[in-house]
């Protein structure tokens, strides 16, 4: 687990104020570590292109220009100058050693590493023609893309301005930052990399209220004990509604995940696999609920109020649950274990509900991080996971984003899984937190898992992959 942070200026100024490091060193330890990165994975002889911009992520750039010159074929290219004193100190450097500087690209079709160094740490406003045709220019070579800092054209909250850059990788200087983790810049960032700046990330950083998830922070429900019995793991009960699949898809999750005992509760007979119960009722012996999932109107109000809302079960809502006025009466629960599962469109219904407030799938995925933050500082005792390319999971206005997932998880009955591990969890005694952030590890790690087409995954395959987690 690593620490996010919006903006890194102020940990930049704590490096020249109590550490005593320069804006200089801090560069320098920027450019060695994008040049490590190429070293490590291009041959001696490579041709690298660096488009540099006139600040100080183009110093970046042109320092990291002076670092691979004599063993790499380098072209730095600066389309609009240099402005700022060290950019220009940079430049300075790299003439002195012969450093070779085009003026031109439109020649250039191929190229083994391509580096963005026009902007990095994000923006806030708009992008000209001029900064949209080089971006496109940019993404049209071939080879491998690196981002210095963050992808030309992503703002500082993560969104797309019109175009960005399309990186393989993106080194990020000093710390982790939120811009990086948003939904709308997934496809641009590739795979993220942190390189300190002369100094370890735990001198640093400073305190944080959000963090990105690893898969090392997976904590699976293994059995350590040997004198154990079916009772020993929990016993998950799983509404199962109109749409009976959900429920089983999610019943089925539960009891691979370690639920010792699972039960569908139905409202009418259903044929489920043998391995699951059925019930009329929640049985006497549950440990935690799940609800929502293919639940549509199967069950009376009477119903509800009785094994639902008025339960102190841990529960997971999902799905159906956030267009029920009834069913999130939970949320003023501040005693209870309460899991929330909504994708955006239903995170809306939920918002309409608790807020009373109009909002739209786009206010949401562009301001996923505040809205998670808001909607936890109103209900802290619940657990907030909002779905998405990036899972976000809230409590007491601290953020966990995990990054691990998958384009296959885009797919009916992926949620279902998910509230079924969650669930699973809950019905093992984890608290909240834990099972919300572990249900979307396991979930994420096991489509990681899967060896299949990415188009071709079903829910069934996420659930036999979960025994394969360690």
């Amino acid at each position: 687990m690593q620490k996010l942070f919006r903006h890194c200026g102020n940990l930049d100024k704590r490096c020249y104020e109590q550490y005593a490091l320069s804006e200089e060193i801090l560069m320098e330890h920027a450019a060695i570590g994008m040049e490590r990165i190429i070293r490590e994975r291009f041959a001696i002889g490579s041709s690298v292109l660096i488009a540099a911009g006139k600040g100080n992520n183009g110093a970046d750039g042109i320092a990291l220009s002076r670092l691979l010159h004599g063993d790499y074929a380098v072209r730095l290219y600066m389309p609009f100058g240099v402005k700022s004193e060290m950019a220009k100190l940079q430049l300075t450097r790299a003439e002195t050693i012969g450093v070779n500087i085009i003026d031109i690209i439109d020649s250039i079709d191929t190229i083994d590493v391509t580096v963005d160094a026009l902007l990095g740490s994000g923006i806030d406003g708009g992008l000209d023609s001029d900064f949209l045709d080089m971006i496109k220019k940019l993404n049209s070579l071939n080879g491998y893309k690196l981002a210095c800092d963050i992808p030309t054209g992503i703002s500082t909250d993560g969104q797309v301005l019109t175009d960005a850059f399309i990186a393989d990788m993106t080194v990020t200087m000093g710390a982790y930052k939120e811009a990086l983790y948003l939904d709308e810049a997934k496809d641009f960032v590739g795979q993220i990399v942190r390189t300190d700046l002369g100094l370890h990330s735990s001198l640093y950083e400073n305190d944080s209220s959000a963090f990105v998830l690893e898969e090392s922070d997976l904590s699976l429900p293994l059995r350590t004990k040997q004198s154990t019995h079916k009772g020993s793991f929990g016993h998950a009960a799983v509404f199962c509604g109109e749409k009976d699949g959900a429920g089983i898809i999610a019943g089925t999750a539960a009891l691979r995940f370690g639920a010792g005992l699972v039960t569908l509760v139905i409202h009418e007979k259903i044929t489920p696999p043998p391995y699951l119960m059925t019930s009329t009722i929640v049985p006497d012996s549950a440990t935690a609920l799940a609800i929502g999932m293919g639940l549509g109107k199967h069950f009376e109000s009477e119903f509800l109020q009785k094994y639902v809302v008025q339960s102190s079960l841990p529960l997971v809502l999902d799905a159906d649950s956030f267009y029920s006025k009834e069913l999130l009466l939970v949320t003023e629960d501040k005693e209870r274990k309460i899991i929330l599962t909504p994708h955006p469109k239903e995170f809306v219904s939920l918002w309409k509900i608790v807020f009373g407030e109009e909002i739209s799938v786009s206010d949401i995925q562009k301001n996923r991080l505040e809205f998670a933050r808001k909607f936890s500082k109103r209900f802290p005792h619940t657990v907030l996971l909002l779905k998405g390319a990036n899972m976000l999971i809230a409590q007491s206005e601290k953020l966990y984003i995990n990054p691990l997932g998958t384009a296959r998880l885009s797919k009916g009955g992926s949620g279902d899984v998910l509230s079924g591990l969650i669930a699973a969890l809950l019905a093992q005694g984890y608290t909240a937190l834990d099972a919300a952030i572990n249900g979307s590890l396991a979930l994420a790690l096991a489509s990681r898992r899967y060896d299949g087409a990415n188009y071709s995954m079903m829910s069934s395959d996420l659930i036999d992959n979960l025994r394969y987690l360690d």
